[in-house]
C-alpha cells in the first residue's frame, strides 16, 4: 500500500488552471496533489545577442521555490546571492523540453521566458512545472498569433512530464515526497504527444534497474503523460 493509499498506476489529483495571471501573455496554475506551481510565459521582441540574425527565436526558463514551499523555511536564492545547482539544472530542463517541441524558425525575433514558481512542494515540482509551462506557452503563442506577431501556432505537439519510481520493490506512478525520499529508483520522464521521449532522468539509489523494471516505469510514465495531456487539452479548450 502506498502512503497515499493510491494504486500503483494512479496519479495524484491534477488541475490545470490557465490564464491566472493578469499581465503575462500566458499562464497556468498547476496543482499536482499537494505540489502547486505557478507558470507564466512572457513574450519579448528581443533575442539573446548570440541568436541575432539566426532566423530563430528562443525559449528559456527560470524556476524557483518560495521560502515556505516546504516544511521548513529556506532562504530566497536572491538573498544568498546565487542559485543552487539544482535550480540551474531544473530550469535548463524546462527550457530544453519546451524548445524541443517548438518550431523556433516560426518565432524568429521572439523570445519567450517561462517562469515556474513553486508555491508548495510535495514531490514532482519539476514535472509539474513542465506540464504547466506547456499550457502557459500555448496560451502565449495563441495571444501573439492573434496580434499578428507570428503566422501560425509554432508548437509541434504537446509536452508533459511525470515521475515514476520503484518503492518497496514495486514500480509506481507519480511519486509524492514520502515516496520520493524512500524510493530505491527515482525517474522523471518527459514525453511528447506522439509518444516520443524528450528526456529521461533516472537514478538507482540501491541497486541497478533491470530492463523489465525500466520497461514497467516507462509504461507507467506513458499512461501518466496521456492523462496529463488530456487535461492540457481540456484546459486549453481543445477538446
Amino acid at each position: 500500500m502506498r502512503p497515499s493509499g493510491r494504486a500503483a498506476d494512479q496519479m495524484r489529483p491534477v488541475t490545470l488552471e490557465p490564464d491566472v495571471s493578469k499581465h503575462a501573455e500566458g499562464s497556468c496554475f498547476v496543482r499536482l496533489g499537494d505540489t502547486h506551481v505557478l507558470c507564466t510565459a512572457t513574450v519579448e521582441q528581443r533575442l539573446p545577442h548570440w541568436l541575432k540574425g539566426s532566423g530563430k527565436g528562443w525559449i528559456t526558463a527560470e524556476y524557483g521555490m518560495l521560502p515556505r514551499a516546504t516544511g521548513t523555511r529556506t532562504d530566497r536564492e536572491a538573498a544568498r546571492g546565487r542559485q543552487s545547482g539544482r535550480t540551474h539544472e531544473i530550469q535548463r530542463l524546462i527550457g530544453r523540453c519546451l524548445r524541443t517541441m517548438t518550431d523556433l524558425t516560426a518565432i524568429a525575433d521572439i523570445q519567450v521566458r517561462l517562469d515556474c514558481d513553486v508555491i508548495q512542494a510535495d514531490g514532482g515540482s519539476r514535472t509539474a512545472s513542465i506540464t504547466g509551462a506547456y499550457v502557459a506557452l500555448y496560451r502565449a503563442f495563441a495571444k501573439v498569433q492573434g496580434l499578428g506577431l507570428i503566422k501560425a501556432m509554432p508548437l509541434k505537439g504537446q509536452v508533459a512530464a511525470v515521475s515514476c519510481g520503484i518503492v518497496g520493490g514495486a514500480p509506481v506512478l507519480d511519486l509524492d515526497y514520502a515516496e520520493d525520499s524512500t524510493a530505491s529508483t527515482d525517474a522523471n520522464f518527459v514525453l511528447a504527444s506522439d509518444g516520443g521521449l524528450i528526456e529521461v532522468q533516472a537514478t538507482a539509489e540501491a541497486e541497478p534497474v533491470n530492463d523489465g523494471q525500466f520497461s514497467a516505469l516507462l509504461g507507467l510514465a506513458r499512461q501518466g503523460a496521456t492523462e496529463l495531456m488530456a487535461l492540457q487539452r481540456k484546459a486549453l479548450g481543445l477538446e
